[in-house]
């Protein structure tokens, strides 16, 4: 993840040997890009932002191409496979030109499966993809990630980020800030907050109560603590003892984690 212009899709296009890298190296399965790339690609499928396909031919015949273009030979049952599970079976024999962008986009995925790649980028693949459609395509991820694929995953829904990744990186300016276990970057990051919707509305935060940084929300009728969970103490217990002593009562409570967007604004933010 990263904000637009960070260096996600130029770090994809150094890795798949489209950009150049000034400096530095990168290995694909312990293949070296420069100095093995005909297997270091082998390994590689990407599916760019861009819809590039040849607007004349069908799904079927450039997946063919593309296998070829790998050293691969006729494959029709996986080609047969990747095209079903796409949804795009019934389409097959038509002309790319007249599928929708959606279609167009799992054109793009089916053919950067149609090589057995063991690495699968896709660049934002459910840009502009209705929401059916993209739960469809997650379903294939899952399916290809269970099989032993490795998914590397650019998308600016963090809702995605969180219910499918397994890891989380962020880049800012073209650099990595972090990349971490998705739970054990939200346990190391993440925080909580305690929120009390109060029995009476309050014009502002009783003195006693200052001490514990507590924000007046819902136009006074709710108290939100916000803790560290990887604190010693949580310091709730005092918090509730002083709300007790300072005569404010309330009739509910619930807790909130940070959630992962959460986290990614605050990342971001820092280096700014």
């Amino acid at each position: 993840m990263g904000p637009n212009g960070a260096g996600k899709t130029t770090l994809i296009g150094i890795i798949c040997g489209i950009v150049n890298p000034t400096e530095g190296s990168v290995k694909v399965g312990g293949y070296d890009i420069v100095r093995d790339y005909r297997k270091s690609r082998s390994l590689i499928g990407l599916v760019p932002q861009e819809l590039t396909t040849d607007a004349f031919e069908s799904p079927w015949a450039t997946c063919s191409f593309s296998r070829g273009l790998f050293g691969k030979g006729a494959d029709p049952a996986h080609l047969e496979k990747v095209l079903k599970a796409l949804s795009l079976w019934d389409k097959k024999d038509a002309k790319i030109m007249t599928l929708s962008g959606g279609m167009k986009r799992r054109v793009l995925i089916a053919k950067a499966l149609s090589h057995e790649p063991r690495i699968l980028f896709l660049d934002e693949p459910t840009a502009g993809v209705d929401v059916e459609l993209r739960q469809a395509m997650w379903d294939v991820v899952r399916k290809l990630r269970e099989s032993g694929v490795t998914i590397i995953l650019t998308t600016h829904y963090i809702e995605e980020a969180q219910e499918m990744a397994d890891r989380v990186g962020v880049i800012n300016k073209g650099e990595l800030i972090v990349v971490e276990e998705k739970t054990e970057l939200m346990r190391k990051m993440g925080k909580k907050q305690l929120h009390l919707q109060l029995q009476k509305k309050l014009d502002a935060i009783p003195p006693a109560l200052r001490p514990y940084n507590l924000t007046l929300g819902a136009d006074g009728t709710e108290l939100i603590y916000t803790y560290d969970t990887q604190a010693e103490r949580t310091g709730i217990t005092a918090l509730l003892a002083a709300i007790n002593e300072a005569g404010v009562r309330f009739k509910d409570l619930n807790t909130v984690q940070t959630s992962l967007e959460d986290i990614f604004v605050d990342l971001v933010g820092r280096g700014k």
